[in-house]
């Protein structure tokens, strides 16, 4: 069955694409780990990576999608009828449900410090101890939490037209525009050059074995690959559509948002003499003190949380929809009443992972907080399973001749460019994903000594 709902043109599509893949991972992850991996030299291994681990990954998942013209699980029934394939939908579908409900943590977070840097005395706090009794006060967390649910299963529920579709006209451009304003603002500070310098400036001194492998994780975690979040957008689209040249506009989009997001942040910490910390850090702890030097400071900070909650929330949008989809199959009827249903049941599930800074600090799994092990499950293993497992199955099982049709569909692209692309899906991107897998399971280390 063909679904009912369609992105109504290719640039619909590509917004609500690039908000998915725009998110913690770019303006919150994306900065800490270039401050700490050599600067300018590990954005340009991101760049490189991106392009040849990325880049494959998010056709991969575009073919599926648009191929079968349905959600995650029966994409792949329908090309692989009889096999056990349908459990990868499934397991994208578990990977959307678990990350969700952590990522709505740090969704309650911005929610909660948008709600408090309108208040005059915002700057008067010494910022890391605001923080810290921030996330770990019960009732402001779960309430903040709750709040981004509701904004979240909201515009899902209106469907793709009416919710999504909409939501993304008006969220991404306000990204770019916000982000520019942020900017021009950090690069007229003192010594902002200095942040600039680092962040642009490769210095391969700098790099470790470590380093390279942060960078491929990066690359692949940028763009919402392995988690068949695309295949189930991309089963929204038009045959008429060009895969090639929307899988290109998304993750130059994501480039540039890289980019963005690093010459917003470095020139302010830079000129402040202050360094890149990790996790939560960054935005809630340093960035204030930054805002905190300059005039209109806390009105620029109350940008940046409007810009870091947009982004924020189209990721959202995309782990619910895959969850919704599969479920609704298609029938417009149902889709609001299994939006709220799953929308409630994920910030129950998020719940302990709220409250893990705070009363439930002393629960730990693998001494791990419930928060971290939620983290460390989907970004170390599902993730990079999921990416695996599509590779192969484009790689290998995909009926070739249908894979060269469904690739070509819409485009111009040559017969020698769908082989290229082929052999990089075989043999480049599954060999990279499992080296990026072992590194993160800490296995490469023990292999290697």
């Amino acid at each position: 069955m063909k679904q009912q709902d369609q992105w109504t043109s290719k640039l619909a599509f590509i917004l609500a694409a690039a908000g998915s893949a725009i998110g913690l991972g770019a303006i919150w992850k994306f900065p800490y780990v270039v401050g700490t991996s050599g600067g300018g030299a590990f954005f340009l291994l991101f760049l490189l990576f991106t392009f040849l681990v990325g880049f494959p990954l998010l056709m991969a998942e575009f073919v599926i999608g648009r191929g079968a013209q349905k959600e995650a699980i029966s994409a792949y029934r329908t090309i692989a009828p009889g096999s056990g394939w349908p459990w990868l939908g499934r397991m994208g579908v578990v990977t959307a449900f678990i990350l969700l409900s952590f990522y709505s943590v740090i969704g309650g977070w911005i929610v909660l410090y948008l709600g408090r840097s309108v208040s005059p005395g915002f700057f008067d706090h010494n910022f890391g101890e605001m923080f810290n009794e921030s996330i770990s006060s019960p009732w402001p967390v779960v309430t903040s939490q709750f709040i981004f649910m509701i904004i979240t299963i909201f515009v899902v529920s209106r469907g793709i037209k009416n919710g999504i579709e909409k939501a993304n006209q008006i969220m991404m451009p306000a990204l770019f525009v916000l982000f520019a304003v942020l900017i021009v603002r950090s690069l007229t500070l003192e010594n902002a050059m200095e942040g600039v310098k680092f962040f642009l400036m490769p210095d391969f001194s700098e790099i470790g074995a470590d380093d390279i492998l942060f960078a491929l994780g990066q690359s692949f975690f940028s763009l919402s690959v392995g988690i068949s979040v695309m295949v189930t957008y991309s089963s929204y689209l038009s045959k008429k559509e060009s895969l090639t040249k929307s899988a290109t506009t998304i993750v130059l989009l994501n480039v540039l948002i890289s980019l963005l997001a690093g010459l917003a942040i470095f020139p302010g910490v830079f000129s402040l003499g202050l360094e890149p910390t990790e996790g939560p850090g960054l935005l809630f702890v340093v960035l204030p003190a930054v805002f905190d030097q300059i005039v209109f400071g806390q009105f620029f900070f109350i940008v940046f949380l409007a810009l870091f909650l947009f982004a924020t929330l189209t990721s959202a949008f995309s782990m619910l929809e895959i969850i919704v989809a599969s479920i609704t199959k298609g029938e417009l009827e149902t889709r609001a009443k299994w939006s709220w249903i799953i929308g409630i049941l994920i910030f129950i599930a998020g719940v302990p992972s709220a409250l893990s800074m705070g009363v439930l600090s002393d629960v730990t799994l693998f001494g791990k907080s419930i928060f971290d092990l939620l983290d460390y499950l989907v970004s170390n293993i599902l993730l990079p399973l999921g990416a695996l497992f599509i590779s192969l199955f484009v790689g290998y099982r995909y009926p070739k001749d249908l894979l060269l049709a469904e690739f070509r569909a819409g485009s111009s692209v040559t017969v020698k460019g769908f082989a290229a692309w082929l052999m990089l899906v075989r043999y480049v991107v599954p060999v990279i994903i499992i080296i990026v897998l072992l590194n993160m399971t800490g296995i490469l280390k023990i292999i290697t000594g």
